[in-house]
């Protein structure tokens, strides 16, 4: 029913990340990475690894005009990287962030009119850059509570409104469930409204507390997927979550959660 991946920064941490690219193609699993920067993209591509997402800019931000320039710049940069891969998909956040997820400009209290004008249009930008590379941008939401206090235009109904803005297929969302239970909650009504709307590029996964894999806090996941198959939905479902004990046993978990 789902195509489902897994985010190879936060498994299998003993093991280069192009050996953890091909566990996990051997597992059955699409792989996601984060910041191309930080790995050898020759040596990625050397694997039998399909690849899901990637981040898809180095610096910048959607507001700032020379943090706009910046984030067009390291886009474009995104997306020869992502075609060395054959990645369809490049992540996208309201700002940069650093090592430790914190934005790099962090805004206090909410975005102004202004703000959003201009994350609209710089969303519109890369919607069509994106178009012309046939990739697609996805824009995250993220939680401000626990990880990424400071993150503008960071909850789901902030990334969903953008989205639905600019309104080109070059942008879509990357649909967070476990930064949207930390903010908002009521996940299968949220993932409803997204996918009527069909804004939907792909879905992330982790539970609450802990950000490990499903089954370990909270968050009714084969509810979500119950709610998902019934929608038709039959894109990624990418698991961002660290193993709580073991990569295999995480593995296992994810995808028992999502076998409908």
């Amino acid at each position: 029913m789902f195509r489902l991946a897994v985010c190879a920064e936060m498994v299998f941490q003993d093991l280069p990340i192009d050996e953890r690219a091909r566990r996990l193609h051997d597992e059955g699993f699409q792989v996601e990475i984060w910041d191309w920067t930080r790995h050898d993209l020759d040596a990625l591509a050397r694997t039998p690894a399909e690849f899901s997402s990637m981040t898809g800019y180095i610096r910048g931000d959607l507001t700032d005009p020379d943090g706009v320039a910046e984030l067009l710049r390291t886009a474009r940069l995104s997306i020869d990287a992502a075609d060395r891969l054959g990645c369809p998909r490049l992540n996208l956040h309201g700002t940069g962030l650093d090592g430790e997820g914190l934005p790099v400009v962090p805004v206090k209290g909410e975005p102004t009119q202004e703000m959003w004008a201009a994350a609209r249009d710089t969303l519109g930008r890369l919607a069509e850059l994106g178009e012309n590379a046939q990739v697609t941008f996805t824009l995250e939401n993220l939680n401000t509570a626990v990880d990424h206090p400071g993150v503008p235009f960071a909850r789901a109904a902030d990334t969903l409104a953008l989205v639905a803005a600019v309104g080109r297929p070059g942008l879509r969302m990357n649909l967070d469930l476990y930064h949207a239970q930390i903010g908002e909650g009521n996940l299968i009504e949220l993932v409803r409204r997204a996918h009527h709307q069909g804004l939907i590029g792909e879905i992330q996964v982790a539970d609450v507390p802990g950000r490990c894999e499903p089954g370990t806090g909270e968050i009714n996941y084969p509810a979500v997927a119950r709610a998902l198959a019934d929608l038709g939905y039959d894109g990624t479902v990418a698991m961002e979550a660290w193993a709580s004990t073991d990569s295999d046993s995480a593995l296992g978990r994810f995808r028992a959660a999502f076998t409908v």
